[in-house]
């Protein structure tokens, strides 16, 4: 009665003064001993018990269970089996949760080998418990088979299926369970509802989503479940409702720092970073994830300073950083193309003991957002080393390889790269695909496009993107083969966009092929009237081949059209101070040594032998009017 009410003090009192205990006594006193967590005083009473029985065991197994001391859970059950007590339900169930606690699959294929020669494996608590285990071990297979040979189900199971789908992948799954849940007529609770509003989180699945709030709001009973709440929010959020999920996590009778940091998170991601941060300002209890939030929301909206300032802020109030600091961190360096910064960055992380080599479970997240920083910044070799220091690897440590080599004029390595990511079993995908193609096209090499082209699909199984054939259509272009990139672009499966034409008509232009780029620019014109970059490209292929008649429609009709040709900008970072320039720009302090050297370069140009060709800015109303070639307009 002591132990069952809470006064485990007394109850170990009054089993002291007795003079006279059998097994029941021990049992009781175990009982509450492992119930309310005193498990050191129980193994104690445990190893003084003269002869031990089941119960003893189970109490043991169950309490260190429960009370997440899994390791010796799964000690106190195989000390049972090797004594020969008979295993029953609660052993069972009790050990398959300490080896989910423990993700450990090998003594949980052991425990359900031992479940295959009792009675037990027909018990459906028994079932529902080896789907949990070989859910949070990953076994989605192994999980799956479990549940389908199940003669009878609770909500239990489902929960567990529909969870290991949710957690596991695929997501997709987790929503179809769910509907067979409900054709079967098991009623879900806030457990079923928070894994497959989560599910329709990560598939930005709005409809079904609100489709689950709508139960929720019928139930009134849990309406105000916090979890329930906090994954609607998040859903909502994800999805980029953002006024919705602030309605509900405003209407919320209680909260908790997920609730904040899931709103903070949202704002952030729907670009109102501002918001977010005033939240954040707000928020009484923040958790390091609260911090990332806000540090992938400045990154990602392009406010990088501000990611570099909050994790200062960070570090000023000793809070821990964690890998999605360091790689959310190492995002706004590289956005900054700051190669001094990104490597202040590095530092800091492996002060925090993320590394690469010196031990087996190396931070792939941390690994791949290190080597895109390096290529951002141009610095290949420095993001080769921590490549090949990674001891494992992902598709996106691929990519961001295969990637940064053709961005940076390394097209044959991006290629041998490919073969290696092949030969290492690992499957590309489009984003590889990109990569590819850009080096294909960079080192002009037009068989090897097509065919890693064509082979996407039959050898790979990808759709092509836009940017894939964008690629494509350039390769083929700057190879002269405009009738085959024409039937390309007019052959797609999706509809082309202005950049595909436009891809072409940069080719027609440096080839002199008037006849097409007339076409492709009427083209252009047509998707987008208001675009000067078709008139513009016209215009300057017939002012090389000398045709000012057509240089002159083509202006009048951009005048007709009311198109106006946003100015040429380009600006340079010297000494930690940026130069803007314009095109013509007459308002820099520099201006004169600027244009002085400018006209000397041109002149040593043509002494060299080479011939000044129009730019691809607006060519002047007197160069037409004059039909002077030798003047030419220059973007600064």
């Amino acid at each position: 009665m002591y132990g069952k009410c809470g006064f485990v003090v007394d109850a170990r009192k009054l089993f002291d003064k007795m003079l006279h205990r059998n097994i029941f006594s021990y049992n009781s006193v175990l009982s509450a001993l492992t119930r309310w967590g005193f498990l050191d005083e129980a193994s104690e009473v445990f190893l003084a018990i003269p002869e031990r029985d089941q119960c003893s065991w189970n109490s043991m197994v169950s309490g260190f269970a429960q009370h997440d001391r899994f390791k010796e859970a799964v000690e106190y059950f195989l000390g049972m089996n090797r004594d020969g007590f008979v295993l029953n339900q609660y052993s069972f169930g009790s050990v398959l949760s300490a080896c989910a606690g423990l993700v450990d699959l090998e003594i949980g294929i052991q425990v359900h080998g031992l479940m295959l020669k009792s009675s037990c494996l027909m018990d459906v608590y028994m079932g529902s418990a080896l789907v949990d285990m070989y859910a949070k071990c990953g076994e989605v297979e192994c999980a799956r088979k479990v549940f389908d040979g199940m003669i009878k189900r609770n909500r239990v199971t489902w929960n567990s299926l529909i969870t290991c789908y949710e957690q596991n992948g695929p997501v997709s799954e987790a929503v179809e369970v769910f509907a067979n849940m409900m054709d079967h007529g098991v009623d879900p609770d806030e457990v079923t509802l928070a894994s497959v509003v989560s599910a329709c989180a990560t598939l930005t699945l709005i409809g079904k989503g609100r489709q689950i709030h709508a139960l929720v709001v019928k139930n009134d009973k849990y309406r105000n479940d916090l979890i329930l709440s906090n994954a609607l929010v998040d859903m909502y959020a994800k999805c980029g409702k953002i006024n919705e999920a602030g309605f509900i996590f405003e209407h919320m009778p209680s909260r908790n720092v997920i609730s904040e940091t899931t709103m903070v998170s949202g704002y952030a991601k729907a670009a109102s970073v501002q918001t977010a941060n005033l939240l954040f300002i707000k928020m009484t209890d923040k958790n390091i994830v609260s911090w990332n939030a806000l540090m992938a929301g400045y990154a990602q909206n392009g406010e990088n300073e501000k990611a570099l300032s909050l994790f200062r802020q960070l570090k000023g109030e000793s809070v821990l950083p964690t890998h999605y600091t360091f790689g959310n961190l190492l995002n706004a360096c590289g956005n900054l193309a700051d190669l001094n910064l990104g490597m202040q960055a590095h530092a800091h992380l492996l002060k925090h003991g993320i590394c690469f080599r010196l031990r087996p479970e190396c931070d792939i997240f941390v690994g791949n957002a290190l080597i895109d920083l390096y290529m951002k910044c141009g610095s290949v070799e420095d993001a080769v080393q921590v490549f090949q220091y990674m001891v494992e690897r992902d598709h996106v440590s691929w990519n961001a390889i295969i990637v940064g080599y053709a961005q940076n004029g390394y097209e044959i390595e991006a290629l041998e790269m490919f073969k290696s990511m092949i030969l290492s079993g690992e499957k590309p995908d489009q984003i590889t695909m990109i990569g590819v193609l850009c080096a294909c096209n960079h080192a002009g090499l037009l068989e090897e496009g097509r065919h890693y082209f064509y082979s996407m699909f039959k050898l790979h199984g990808l759709e092509p993107w836009k940017d894939h054939f964008t690629c494509m259509v350039d390769l083929l272009g700057r190879a002269g083969c405009f009738d085959e990139a024409k039937d390309l672009i007019e052959n797609m499966p999706i509809q082309p966009d202005n950049v595909i034409w436009a891809s072409l008509l940069s080719a027609c232009k440096a080839h002199q092929n008037v006849d097409l780029g007339k076409y492709v620019a009427e083209r252009l014109m047509e998707i987008d009237p208001t675009n000067s970059g078709p008139y513009v490209l016209l215009s300057n292929m017939y002012a090389e081949l000398g045709m000012w008649t057509d240089v002159t429609r083509v202006r009048k009709r951009m005048i007709q059209e009311g198109v106006v040709k946003q100015p040429g900008c380009s600006w340079i970072e010297i000494q930690s101070h940026v130069h803007v320039f314009m095109v013509k720009d007459k308002t820099h302090p520099l201006k004169e040594e600027i244009y002085t050297t400018l006209r000397n370069l041109t002149k040593q140009i043509k002494l060299a032998g080479c011939v000044v060709t129009l730019s691809d800015s607006e060519i002047d109303e007197d160069e037409i009017d004059c039909k002077a070639v030798s003047c030419h307009s220059w973007d600064i």
